[in-house]
């Protein structure tokens, strides 16, 4: 497994995933496995290893990625009536790039 699926895989275009928001810095996709019935990843594109782990210069990245977080989340808000936003941590994080899932629905 690799260390850093976002960037050896889906940035880098090995693994094809279905966009539903992107912009200069970031990418929100379905995610490509799963967990929940709606289950959406946002990651920023330029590698930053997590949320504690961000430089000073990267903020104007993290408020793109928040931003669009956001817009995300409010539109399955909108179509399904809730979601959640998660980040992991540490040894939660399988991947070591600062991803969020946003995720509706029933547990798969």
């Amino acid at each position: 497994m690799t260390i850093d699926f976002y960037c050896d895989e889906v940035l880098s275009g090995k693994t094809e995933v279905e966009k539903i928001v992107e912009t200069d810095n970031t990418l929100a996709y379905y995610h490509t496995k799963p967990s929940y019935h709606i289950h959406i990843v946002a990651i920023p594109k330029k590698h930053i290893p997590s949320l504690t782990r961000i430089d000073e210069c990267d903020q104007k990245i993290l408020y793109e990625l928040i931003e669009t977080v956001r817009k995300v989340a409010w539109k399955i808000e909108q179509e399904y009536g809730a979601c959640r936003v998660i980040t992991n941590l540490g040894n939660y994080q399988e991947s070591k790039h600062l991803h969020w899932h946003i995720v509706s629905g029933k547990r798969i």
